[in-house]
């Protein structure tokens, strides 16, 4: 790879290209700290880093505009507040929340360097781009690209469905989601400003994240916005239908003591109240209430993978992966879910666990049967993984190869992680190796020689990917059925065929339910 390094020298050479649209006044500043337009940033870890650029406003339940380019100087050096949530403390929350980050080695107009934007994870509810985990200096340093972060809406400010109060709500639903467009639109039209090129931009994000890419991949306004993509342990086979949604919104307005048409007060109240909200139980699921993309046959007219893929994303190159035992992360192994296990009690606790409506009697059986040699444990995380995480991807690549489109990647991250043994490969913890970011808090990843070259193989695939349109691992097979070739990331780098096929065809015996609907 390419190691970029900021220089003097550089940043010399770069805020001399830049200044010379800008005041006078301006431009000494600009050799110390680099500028693009009226955004000054820093220098951070060998790269150049504006954070916390304003790409929209909106109000509450209404669609975002564009944040003008022109205008007053404005530093960029420190994140823009996250989306109100319930489950983050420590980070100041706004509904004014519309920031995106860029990291570049080089903010020079001609460079034209691959881009490559990410969306975090959450489940459409929590979660940001500030987490250190997901900084993007390595990234872009490391891989030569200029990397992009975007926060946006989440929860009922994203996601509620009010519609049926008139056509004032018509894009509700999938605010958060339109967000996420205006951000890509920001790209096309000003990353070239930062050494980006506009016609080589990548989408990538895990769990939550790799959800909104696949929603996106189904909604006509993104078209063309994105020209790759790549979802880590994220997949949306099928969006919210509008009655199940409505019941959702219901469900909030009944928490909150609301009048059942008293959209108002929804719109006007405290945003910490409305975030009490959020602690209903989901009419559908059960659970927390749970608000998505919305099937509202205007900005999302049909389900993304459902019942097959969309066709408009058919001609985008994709990477989908995977966690060996996705479960791990959010089933404590340290916790009352798993205290106690044995043969006896596990198929009660895998039942609620699941997504796909088989007897988890007979699934234990099934697994005792081909895996006799794993303990109660291992048979746990492995069903709750594949009949609950798993298939979702499985049927996007699955739909994607049977309609022809020859250019999608698969991967399984087997590596458990060094840190903490009862881990395992969980949830998550791909992230680090992809960004780079091994050593950074939360990461499970370790800081080993081994860690370091997994991180680099897997940063190679994903900038090989944004840079020329498939993985920069040559010997990474294309998706096709049935061998259903995939890259498993270990200490050792291979490919396989179809692994865990007893386990896939064990749970495509019944239908897949998309958590949310």
């Amino acid at each position: 790879m390419n190691t970029a390094r900021i220089t003097r020298r550089t940043l010399v050479k770069s805020a001399a290209v830049l200044a010379s649209a800008a005041p006078a006044p301006l431009l000494a500043r600009s050799v110390t700290r680099p500028r693009v337009g009226r955004y000054t940033g820093l220098a951070e870890n060998g790269v150049l880093a504006f954070k916390g650029i304003r790409y929209g406003r909106a109000a509450r339940f209404a669609r975002a505009v564009a944040e003008p380019w022109d205008g007053p100087a404005l530093g960029a050096d420190k994140f823009g507040p996250i989306c109100p949530q319930r489950a983050m403390g420590g980070e100041a929350q706004s509904e004014d929340c519309l920031f995106l980050n860029v990291w570049t080695p080089e903010a020079n107009p001609r460079a034209g360097r691959a881009v490559m934007v990410y969306f975090h994870g959450g489940a459409y509810t929590t979660g940001s781009v500030t987490d250190p985990l997901t900084h993007g200096a390595k990234l872009a340093a490391e891989g030569d690209v200029v990397v992009v972060t975007v926060n946006h809406r989440l929860n009922a400010l994203g996601y509620a469905w009010l519609k049926p109060f008139g056509a004032r709500y018509a894009d509700s639903g999938n605010l958060g989601q339109l967000d996420l467009i205006l951000a890509l639109q920001w790209v096309r039209d000003h990353i070239a400003a930062f050494g980006g090129d506009p016609a080589r931009v990548m989408v990538f994000g895990q769990s939550g994240g790799g959800a909104k890419i696949a929603t996106l991949m189904a909604m006509p306004s993104a078209k063309a916005l994105f020209h790759t993509a790549a979802t880590m342990s994220g997949q949306q086979v099928q969006a919210s239908g509008p009655a199940h949604a409505w019941s959702r919104t219901q469900a909030l307005m009944a928490a909150l003591k609301l009048a059942p048409g008293d959209v108002e007060a929804l719109r006007t109240m405290p945003v910490e109240r409305l975030m009490e909200g959020l602690g209903a139980t989901d009419p559908v699921m059960g659970g927390g209430v749970y608000f998505g993309p919305v099937l509202d046959m205007t900005n999302l007219p049909r389900h993304p993978f459902w019942p097959d893929a969309a066709q408009q994303s058919l001609a985008v190159p994709m990477i989908l992966g995977n966690v060996r035992e996705e479960t791990r992360a959010f089933l404590n192994p340290r916790g009352p879910k798993l205290e106690g296990l044995s043969w006896e009690n596990i198929a009660a606790r895998i039942l609620p666990e699941i997504k796909i409506d088989l007897d988890p009697v007979w699934v234990v059986e099934q697994y005792r049967s081909r895996e006799p040699d794993w303990s109660p444990q291992q048979v746990y995380y492995a069903a709750t993984t594949a009949g609950r995480s798993w298939p979702g991807q499985v049927i996007e690549a699955d739909e994607r190869a049977a309609a022809g489109a020859s250019s999608t990647w698969v991967y399984q991250l087997d590596r458990p992680s060094p840190v903490d043994p009862l881990r395992g490969a969980a949830h998550t913890d791909d992230i680090p190796y992809v960004f780079g970011t091994l050593d950074a808090p939360g990461s499970f990843s370790g800081t080993d020689e081994a860690a370091r070259r997994l991180s680099i193989a897997m940063m190679r695939a994903f900038t090989g990917l944004a840079k020329t349109g498939r993985p920069g691992l040559p010997e990474w097979s294309a998706y096709r059925l049935p061998e259903r070739a995939t890259m498993v990331f270990d200490d050792t780098v291979r490919i396989e065929n179809d692994p865990r096929r007893w386990q896939r065809e064990l749970w495509a015996t019944a239908p897949y339910v998309q958590p949310g609907t």
